[in-house]
């Protein structure tokens, strides 16, 4: 599995478009991070850029996302990738929460608490 998170710095990116680049988290079958990639974001709106099939091609099936409108949402989604909103904070300590299970979506928002007790939420 394959994990996409829009990046500045070391963080989620709050805007999905926009954002410096792509962290993509290659995880194995034990749920364990095994590699990391950085993408350089491509030039303009996220919904009319090719990154949705270039996350495609690389096996993304899920990304942990800041701010994103529904056409990129749509886009992501006819591409087989999976979207959570509304996600914060450092992109490793979110990638391991979601691993471990403490990012649940309910349909409204999706909730998930770090063991440091750092707590994270992500609104759909």
């Amino acid at each position: 599995m394959k994990v996409a998170i829009p990046t500045r710095g070391n963080l989620v990116d709050d805007h999905f478009g926009h954002c410096e680049a792509y962290t993509v988290f290659s995880v194995d079958e034990n749920k364990k991070i095994i590699s990391t990639e950085m993408l350089p974001s491509p030039q303009g709106c996220g919904c009319k850029s090719n990154i949705a099939s270039v996350l495609q091609e690389k096996g993304v099936s899920i990304m942990l996302a800041g701010n994103m409108g529904n056409g990129a949402l749509n886009v992501l989604n006819s591409h087989g990738i999976e979207v959570y909103r509304g996600c914060s904070g450092d992109v490793l300590l979110l990638t391991e929460g979601f691993l471990h299970g403490f990012l649940t979506d309910s349909g409204e928002g999706c909730h998930h608490h770090l063991q440091q007790g750092a707590e994270h939420q992500c609104n759909h």
